[in-house]
């Protein structure tokens, strides 16, 4: 599937569940499509930008794997939407990431890669908490910085008492 076929095949989905988890197999089944996903992601073009990013939502929810693969290029989407109907998505795709990188499921798995990654989904999740944005995205950023927040307290905990013990 090239490029163009994918931007015909997302113009035929809408919010239904069942078009986006069609379109999301198909994906899933031909990983190399999901670099050129996020490009139209990157876009920011109505209505396109929304349903790829809606649709890359969908295949998030159902498996982290594919994303983690292309963690860079989604990570340097991010600043450059603009869109409501994309940054809801986004939002979400972010939180997912975070949850997953500090779950007990992703102990053996891979992980977000570095620190850069997830410095950026924090100032990503600060942008849509103080800017302008619609009550999901707020509410996601907020579980973004809770989680991230209960990490740093805890890595923060065992280095103070690792210090405590070695005095």
């Amino acid at each position: 599937m090239t490029k163009d076929e994918l931007c015909e095949a997302l113009n035929h989905v809408n919010a239904s569940r069942e078009k986006q988890n069609t379109l999301a197999t198909k994906i899933e089944e031909q990983p190399h499509l999901i670099p050129i996903l996020i490009a139209i992601i990157k876009e920011d073009a109505y209505p396109i930008s929304c349903k790829a990013c809606r649709v890359l939502e969908f295949i998030t929810k159902k498996e982290v794997q594919p994303i983690l693969q292309n963690i860079d290029a989604f990570i340097l989407s991010l600043p450059s939407l603009t869109l409501e109907s994309s940054i809801r998505p986004a939002s979400k795709i972010c939180q997912l990431l975070v949850q997953y990188q500090y779950s007990k499921k992703s102990l053996n798995s891979k992980k977000i890669h570095s620190d850069t990654h997830l410095n950026a989904i924090t100032e990503a999740a600060f942008d849509w908490l103080i800017g302008e944005h619609k009550v999901a995205p707020k509410a996601y950023a907020m579980t973004i910085l809770l989680v991230l927040g209960r990490k740093k307290c805890m890595d923060t905990s065992r280095i103070t008492t690792n210090f405590k013990t070695e005095l």
